[in-house]
């Protein structure tokens, strides 16, 4: 045999030794790779408050904590320790989840002529700004979902503050991922309908 095909053959061996344990840990990580639950938030259908069919309004995205801006559930196992349920997972970060949700619930009204996030391109009257102050599960002498978020309604002409407002509402939740997010979204779907109706009748 020649030594050129020698040196091919030996280079040939080479990279395929290389190429089969990098294969193979690739492959095992695909196997190993943790896959979380997902879950969601509903919007609520509400709209007490009187129509304001020529109003527009721009729904901010919320401000919020770090560990509350992520795809994690938080859970508060003491007044200053939190933790994340395992293997579980919001389907979007929490603050993109509620603008979107709360923009839904806005439409789901049908009592605005308009209702948007920014870049939409709306000519708006107002602004709703909103900070998100607890999105969680309390642990601490029984379970139970927690969620607290304030609002603000600008005057979009003048960055005039027309009115502010916290919004809490605690729910009871059961054991286990899917009964503490049940619990979130019940929760959640209670502050986002008083949000709509305090907007309606403050605009």
């Amino acid at each position: 045999m020649a030594v050129s095909d020698l040196l091919v053959r030996r280079s040939w061996i080479l990279r395929t030794t290389i190429a089969l344990p990098l294969l193979a840990a690739v492959l095992a990580g695909c196997g190993t790779a943790a896959k979380n639950d997902t879950f969601d938030l509903s919007a609520p259908v509400t709209g007490s408050g009187p129509p304001a069919k020529r109003v527009q309004i721009l729904v901010q995205q919320p401000t919020a904590l770090s560990a509350l801006d992520s795809e994690q559930i938080v859970v508060r196992v003491s007044a200053s320790g939190i933790e994340y349920l395992a293997k579980s997972q919001w389907s979007d970060k929490l603050p993109r989840m509620v603008q979107s949700k709360l923009v839904e619930a806005y439409e789901n009204s049908g009592k605005l002529a308009g209702v948007g996030m920014p870049g939409q391109g709306l000519a708006i009257d107002f602004q709703v700004v909103t900070d998100i102050r607890a999105f969680e599960i309390n642990t601490a002498g029984g379970s139970r979902a927690v969620v607290e978020i304030s609002a603000k309604i600008l005057n979009d002409r003048n960055g005039s503050v027309r009115a502010q407002k916290v919004f809490s509402q605690t729910v009871p939740a059961g054991g286990g991922a899917a009964g503490f997010v049940k619990a979130l979204d019940r929760a959640f779907a209670v502050v986002a309908g008083e949000i709509v109706d305090w907007t309606l009748r403050s605009i």
